[in-house]
């Protein structure tokens, strides 16, 4: 059904530089309309391209199906593991498709600061403004123009444990991030054994698990304000306050004491796939891990995740009890030409019957706040939704898929491997900072 194909889908697309990169040296911006047409009229084609491949873009497809008939509307959707290059590529000559998918809001940006992208429409921005958050609207913002509204979204931050166990040891949820270094303690205490099990292996982007723990944990001790200047390059990785992250989660993750439940030891973690966790939380070998929603579709077959299952998940708490900061990523669709048709597609992908629709097909999730969580058919998809729709929540895009490619991608991950392989912390933030592009 492709949940796995979603996870493996995410973790590449930090590759934010590469368009940077291919549109640097263009020409005249402003791209004519293009692509499959987008003309108006009966039988009007708009050509969608985006990195949803195989089963999730089949999907994708369906869930305009009906659309298309209604209104008269062709469309062509082509994914792309190469997305950023191949759309730099087009854009740069001319035909690029109406609708573009950004995996990061820094890509849209990037091509929005090119005069490549078309404002939104004005349905779009009023569907935005009606059924999302300031952020979310910022996100697909650039300059004080609104470009794209958010299309999916993910939650990040979970940690993953099989209630029978926490009950059997008498453990309970931690409410803040002390309780759950207690917890940790608690549970290995009673076990003799590690209580997490890691995996940061991803083929050519093993790391990208470590940097999503790092990220949680800048968000919920430094604050918004911290996280949003350090993404952006203004804090630097060097600085105390990220330090601080990093040895927050090396008293987990670095503990020979607490890790890698069912693997090996500390630098098990590198060689082990960020998938293959998931059967020994359902074994009990594993009593924690730390993964995104998208988990849920790794755990062996007939396992059931539910509150009271074999397996369920909290959302990583913050320094205090009741607070609700979160990390995830998404999409945000913007266009590159204004035709009539495009227009109606749009407006129809920024409204909560497309979101409906498409969540009710499984795997994924939307931050629109027109969406039934009850559309979900997974309980932790269900979860997920409720924390986006709740006003309270604090939510912050992953950082490194906001930073540039050299670093998100690069020596973000990179730096990460090094670091569960013993290299000291202060070298590695120092090794990681030299990613950012010289100014």
């Amino acid at each position: 059904m492709g949940l796995s194909q979603r996870s493996r889908r995410l973790v590449p697309l930090a590759l934010l530089g590469v368009a940077g990169v291919a549109l640097a040296g263009c020409g005249a911006p402003g791209a004519p309309s293009g692509g499959g047409g987008g003309g108006d009229g009966e039988d009007a084609t708009v050509t969608i391209y985006g990195t949803i491949v195989e089963g999730e873009a089949e999907l994708l497809q369906e869930t305009w199906a009906d659309f298309e008939e209604e209104n008269g509307i062709t469309i062509k959707y082509e994914g792309s593991q190469d997305f950023e290059a191949q759309l730099g590529t087009r854009a740069q000559g001319g035909n690029p498709p109406d609708i573009a998918i950004f995996p990061q809001p820094g890509l849209l940006a990037d091509f929005a600061s090119r005069d490549f992208l078309k404002p939104a429409p004005e349905e779009v921005a009023n569907n935005a403004n009606e059924y999302w958050t300031e952020d979310w609207v910022n996100y697909g913002t650039v300059d004080g123009t609104f470009y794209g509204a958010p299309l999916m979204a993910s939650v990040k931050g979970w940690i993953w444990y099989s209630p029978a166990k926490f009950a059997e040891w008498g453990v309970e949820v931690p409410k803040t991030l002390d309780e759950l270094n207690t917890l940790t303690a608690s549970i290995q205490s009673a076990t003799g054994s590690a209580p997490w099990c890691a995996g940061f292996e991803s083929g050519v982007a093993t790391g990208w698990p470590g940097t999503d723990w790092v990220e949680d944990y800048v968000l919920r001790q430094a604050g918004t304000d911290v996280y949003d200047q350090w993404a952006a390059g203004e804090v630097p990785f060097t600085d105390p306050q990220i330090k601080q992250a990093f040895d927050s989660v090396g008293e987990l993750l670095l503990n020979p004491s607490y890790v890698n439940a069912g693997f090996g030891d500390v630098r098990s973690i590198n060689s082990t796939a960020f998938g293959d966790v998931a059967a020994k939380v359902a074994s009990g070998e594993c009593a924690m891990t730390h993964q995104a929603s998208f988990l849920s579709g790794f755990f062996p077959e007939g396992t059931e995740v539910a509150e009271d299952g074999d397996v369920w998940a909290f959302i990583l708490p913050g320094e205090t009890e009741g607070e609700t900061t979160v990390t995830g990523g998404g999409e945000i669709v913007g266009a590159f030409t204004d035709t009539e048709a495009t227009q109606k597609v749009l407006a129809y992908l920024s409204s909560p019957e497309w979101a409906n629709k498409r969540v009710s097909l499984g795997g994924v999730t939307s931050a629109n706040n027109g969406l039934d969580p009850e559309s979900a058919q997974d309980p932790i998809l269900q979860e997920t939704i409720k924390i986006l729709q709740d006003p309270e929540t604090t939510f912050r895009f992953d950082a490194s898929d906001l930073m540039p490619g050299a670093v998100g991608a690069g020596t973000f991950w990179k730096g990460m491997v090094a670091w569960v392989n013993g290299t000291s912390t202060d070298e590695v933030l120092t090794q990681i900072e030299t990613g950012w592009p010289a100014e």
